[in-house]
C-alpha cells in the first residue's frame, strides 16, 4: 500500500517592501484559508523578534487568529523558541488553544532565540541558562499537559489533560538526538540550514525510542518552494528568496524585495557560496520540475511529511505557487 505524504505550510509573515504588518496579517489569513481549502495538513507560524520586517513576533496570538479563521487545517508553531518563555505559560497558552480549536493545534519547540543576542537578553536575562535547560523544559511542558500532574502543587489550568502534540524543531544533530530520546516527532529546518539534514534524519531514526506519544519515528522536512507556470518564471520569483538570504549574509535587513530579472552581479563569489549553502534545499520550477525533484527528495530522505515555505513577493503569485505545489503533491500521492 502506497504511503501518502502530506503537504504543510510554514509561514514567516514577512512584510514586503510595499506593505505593513496589518496588511501582512490579512495576507497570512488568506494564505491559511487557501491552504485549508486545498487540503494542506498544517499551517505553522515562526517566532522572531527585533526584526522590523517580520510580523510573527506575538506567535501565540497569531496562531489563535489563524485557527479562528480556518476550519480543518492544523495550526501551530514552527516554532515557539522555548528559552524565551516559561514552560508553564506555554502549556497554559497552547492548552487553551487546544480547547478552543480541538485536535487542530501543534506545539513545535525550538532552542534558538529567534533573534540577536542583545534582544534575547532583553526578552529573558537568563536566556543562555534556559537554552541549556531545553530538554528539561520540554519535559516540564509535557508534565503540565499530563493528567498525572493533578497531584502537583503547580498546575497548568486549563491545559491539564489536553492532548497537544509536541514537536522538536531543529537544524542540528542535537535536536535529532533530543527528539529521538524522548520519542517525539521531529521537524528539520531545511529551508535555511540544510547542511546536517540527512545525517540528522538517519540519526533520529536509528536512535528513536518509542514513547506514549509516538510509536514510530515521524519526520517533517521544511524546504523552500517557489512554483509558477514555467520554470523560467519561477526562477525570477525566486530571486526574492535569494535577496532575502543575501541580506542575512550581509546583516542588511530589509523588507521582502521584489523579484529581479537576474541575479548577475548582485553578490560576490563568497556571498554566493553562503547563500547557495543556505538555500540548497529549495524547489523552484513549474509543476513537472517540482514533481520530479520532490519525488527524488522524498524517496531519498524517506520523510513522512513535506512542509514548504515560500518567500514570494507578490501575494497572488504566492497563492498560485501554493496551488501548484499542492497539485504536484496530489499527483505524487495518487
Amino acid at each position: 500500500m502506497k504511503t501518502t505524504i502530506p503537504i504543510s505550510l510554514l509561514e514567516l509573515a514577512l512584510i514586503t517592501q510595499d506593505s505593513d504588518a496589518t496588511d501582512t496579517f490579512f495576507k497570512t489569513k488568506e494564505l491559511a484559508q487557501l491552504a485549508d481549502d486545498l487540503g494542506y495538513k498544517r499551517f505553522w507560524l515562526a517566532e522572531h523578534h527585533n526584526m522590523a520586517h517580520v510580523a510573527s513576533t506575538a506567535t501565540v496570538v497569531l496562531i489563535g487568529y489563524i485557527a479562528g479563521q480556518t476550519q480543518n487545517i492544523r495550526v501551530g508553531s514552527g516554532g515557539i523558541m522555548l528559552p524565551n518563555h516559561s514552560p508553564l505559560i506555554i502549556a497554559e497558552q497552547f492548552g487553551t488553544l487546544e480547547l478552543l480549536y480541538p485536535d487542530r493545534i501543534d506545539l513545535g519547540l525550538g532552542r534558538a532565540p529567534g533573534t540577536d543576542g542583545l534582544t534575547a537578553q532583553a526578552i529573558r536575562a537568563d536566556f543562555y541558562e534556559q537554552s541549556q535547560q531545553f530538554p528539561r523544559n520540554v519535559e516540564k511542558i509535557q508534565m503540565y499537559f499530563s493528567k498525572k500532574n493533578a497531584e502537583s502543587k503547580v498546575r497548568a489550568f486549563p491545559a491539564e489533560g489536553t492532548d497537544v502534540p509536541v514537536w522538536i524543531l531543529g537544524s542540528s544533530m542535537d535536536s535529532a538526538a533530543l527528539a529521538a530520546s524522548k520519542g517525539l516527532p521531529y521537524a528539520f529546518a531545511g529551508h535555511f540550514a540544510p547542511k546536517q539534514m540527512y545525517q540528522a534524519f538517519e540519526f533520529y531514526r536509528d536512535n528513536f525510542i518509542p514513547s506514549e506519544h509516538l510509536k514510530q519515528p515521524k519526520i517533517i522536512a521544511c524546504v523552500n518552494a517557489v512554483a509558477a507556470d514555467t520554470t523560467e518564471e519561477a526562477k525570477v520569483l525566486a530571486t526574492t528568496l535569494y535577496q532575502m538570504f543575501l541580506g542575512l549574509v550581509r546583516n542588511d535587513r530589509k523588507p521582502m524585495q521584489p523579484p529581479l530579472a537576474s541575479l548577475d552581479g548582485l553578490m560576490s563569489e563568497q556571498e554566493f557560496f553562503h547563500v547557495n549553502q543556505m538555500t540548497a534545499c529549495s524547489f523552484i520550477g513549474d509543476a513537472e520540475k517540482l514533481k520530479k525533484d520532490l519525488k527524488e527528495f522524498i524517496a531519498y530522505t524517506k520523510i513522512d511529511e513535506v512542509m514548504i515555505t515560500s518567500p514570494i513577493y507578490d501575494h497572488q503569485d504566492k497563492m498560485k505557487s501554493l496551488k501548484i505545489v499542492k497539485q504536484v503533491m496530489d499527483e505524487l500521492n495518487a
